[in-house]
């Protein structure tokens, strides 16, 4: 009965200098969960921390545009210059219905946030502010993997070149990954 009573008072030794000693080894690693939970209240709060460029380049790739048939080409290149072009469908006299498209004029992608201008095409240029989102798509061979949510605003020019802007709020969605846009005849 004794050699139980010792052997018991060994193992609760064991057991009660196991756990603190656990306690202090996984200590530092507890702390470390702690900054990370503060990081992910950061990100909550609008303090998201930019991606690398790596990051940044998976935002490449085809985006829905303003209507069925017509989309945008999206390029991050190094440092965060965004290269791309708008292929869409003509509104004016002379090109409705026809395919046009317009490139980049100038772009940048800081952290999640995209610019970019177009070339004026037949008197239109586009201009989007915003930024690059998670979407729906769970995985990258999904649609909305990503979208560009903001402003894209219509620079309209008339004969007498003067310049009417017409802002809208969108949500562009990213194509699959795997999947090309194929333009749709106009009816």
């Amino acid at each position: 009965m004794a050699a139980g009573r010792l052997l018991m008072k060994k193992v609760r030794s064991f057991l009660v200098f196991g756990v603190i000693g656990l306690g202090m080894w996984s200590a530092p690693a507890s702390l470390c969960g702690q900054d990370a939970k503060s990081s992910g209240e950061n990100q909550e709060k609008g303090q998201a921390a930019a991606p690398d460029s790596k990051d940044q380049r998976a935002y490449s790739g085809t985006y829905s545009f303003l209507k069925e048939g017509e989309f945008l080409q999206l390029t991050v290149e190094d440092e965060g210059s965004v290269t791309g072009f708008v292929s869409r469908y003509g509104d004016g006299e002379n090109d409705k219905g026809a395919f046009l498209d317009q490139f980049f004029k100038s772009g940048k992608l800081q952290g999640n946030r995209l610019n970019f201008t177009t070339d004026v095409v037949h008197g239109v240029a586009f201009v989007f502010q915003g930024t690059v989102e998670r979407g729906d798509g769970k995985s990258p061979a999904d649609e909305a993997y990503f979208v560009l949510k903001g402003t894209l605003t219509e620079n309209v020019s008339d004969a007498n070149k003067k310049v009417t802007p017409h802002p809208r709020p969108v949500l562009f969605k990213r194509f699959p990954q795997d999947a090309s846009p194929v333009p749709t005849a106009r009816q």
